[in-house]
């Protein structure tokens, strides 16, 4: 069995420049753990198969298919492929957020 201390984790390059924890992958699914500072945002993007986010901590904010809304924690928003979203901090905590994509993508987003 595996376990993984996911805010232990190794930390994953990315083109966003924030924290992102790689914490499984298979050919079927990914998970990663993000960590947005106060102020810090994903940059705009698509992404060729459909996520979720789940918000573990903090106060969220999610933009999808330009509708933007605040979530708090436990808060699961389902991001379907191909559809512009972005995370963002807004607030003044931090913000922690499980991303799980499915199947597990084979090529990487696209920045807009």
């Amino acid at each position: 069995m595996t376990m993984i201390d996911a805010l232990n984790a190794p930390e994953a390059e990315n083109p966003h420049g924030v924290s992102v924890r790689k914490l499984h992958a298979t050919k079927h699914v990914a998970a990663n753990l993000i960590t947005l500072e106060p102020g810090q945002a994903l940059k705009l993007h698509k992404t060729p198969v459909d996520a979720f986010f789940y918000i573990l901590e903090g106060q969220g904010t999610v933009e999808i298919g330009g509708e933007r809304r605040t979530a708090p924690p436990n808060t699961l928003i389902p991001s379907p492929a191909e559809i512009p979203h972005r995370l963002l901090n807004e607030s003044q905590g931090i913000v922690r957020v499980l991303v799980v994509k499915t199947p597990g993508p084979t090529e990487s987003g696209k920045l807009l």
